[in-house]
């Protein structure tokens, strides 16, 4: 993993979110990608709070997009691991979040960890 790859990910991550182009941000996943945040629990009532597969992932974050019509994020940070990305960004009404990203052979996203100042 190289910072140029990690600054592009990140970039074209949140400038997706922003614009709500989901086909953006599931084009950086994989197909098997694995999803773990405490807001799943609300959002699709998945008690383990964790999502398996790009289609699960993209419903969640669908009716995500519907119940925050204003969704907005402000990248603060890119870090650079071996095999991974973290982003640190703000969120909508200003709720920091942190997401780390696992990233499988193909370079896509094979897990992705959501944590968020609650």
């Amino acid at each position: 993993m190289d910072k140029a790859f990690a600054e592009h990910f990140a970039a074209d991550s949140i400038e997706s979110w922003n614009a709500h182009d989901l086909r953006g941000v599931l084009s950086h996943y994989a197909d098997d990608v694995e999803m773990s945040s405490p807001v799943i629990i609300q959002v699709a009532a998945e008690r383990s709070r964790t999502l398996r597969g790009k289609v699960a992932v993209g419903a969640y974050w669908a009716k995500a997009l519907e119940l925050i019509p204003d969704l907005h994020f402000e990248l603060i940070s890119v870090l650079v691991g071996v095999t991974s990305i973290s982003l640190y960004y703000k969120g909508t009404r200003g709720c920091l979040a942190a997401e780390v990203f696992h990233f499988g052979a193909m370079q896509t996203v094979s897990r992705d960890f959501a944590h968020y100042d609650v």
